[in-house]
């Protein structure tokens, strides 16, 4: 079965489930409703011509211009058919995704990987705790507002003999740059070159 035929077999058989259903770059991606994600996975699951049982990874898309400001983003591999799937579901801030770990348990840590770094929130999730990060870390990390520097910095005090966190305090000579290569503007003086003007 080609992607076309897999997209048409789709949508037409979830029309209420979908609101996209892409190709591209050999790709096929489907946008769902959040609602209807569960239901909608397990159908691609369970149904015959699909069969996509085996779930490789979850992530996240922050769009911070966006209503909807996540998109949460499934890669689904059918061994039997040989194909591969993207389903795509958009989520608002403090919305909460339901947990796909009843059809699928190794969602379990990726949906904590999400967690931990774009902050979004898995309902019915066993365990729904930093994986990455540190229990006391303070943001999330792939959130496209979040400063490249952090909010605070970790070292080892030899003082206090253990480690410490800090608030994270840029030198600003360290920000200065004059993005002139070496032999732009500078005056070299070469071998040979006080011979030039005689």
């Amino acid at each position: 079965m080609t992607l076309e035929d897999l997209s048409a077999k789709i949508t037409a058989a979830r029309a209420v489930d979908v609101l996209d259903s892409t190709i591209a770059f050999g790709e096929l991606t489907v946008t769902v409703k959040l609602e209807a994600l569960v239901n909608f996975i397990d159908w691609l699951r369970l149904d015959p011509a699909c069969k996509f049982s085996t779930l490789i990874d979850i992530t996240a898309v922050d769009h911070p211009e966006r209503p909807e400001r996540f998109d949460v983003v499934y890669h689904f591999l059918s061994m039997y058919t040989n194909a591969r799937i993207r389903v795509k579901a958009a989520v608002a801030e403090g919305q909460m995704v339901p947990t796909l770990t009843v059809i699928h348990p190794t969602a379990n840590w990726f949906e904590r990987e999400v967690f931990d770094m774009f902050g979004i929130i898995f309902s019915g999730h066993p365990d729904m705790r930093r994986i990455l990060t540190d229990y006391g870390f303070r943001g999330y990390p792939l959130r496209k507002d979040f400063p490249t520097t952090g909010y605070t910095e970790v070292r080892y005090d030899e003082g206090e003999k253990r480690v410490v966190y800090e608030p994270v305090k840029l030198v600003q000579d360290y920000r200065q740059f004059d993005f002139m290569s070496p032999w732009e503007g500078a005056q070299y003086i070469l071998p040979g070159d006080e011979k030039k003007g005689a």
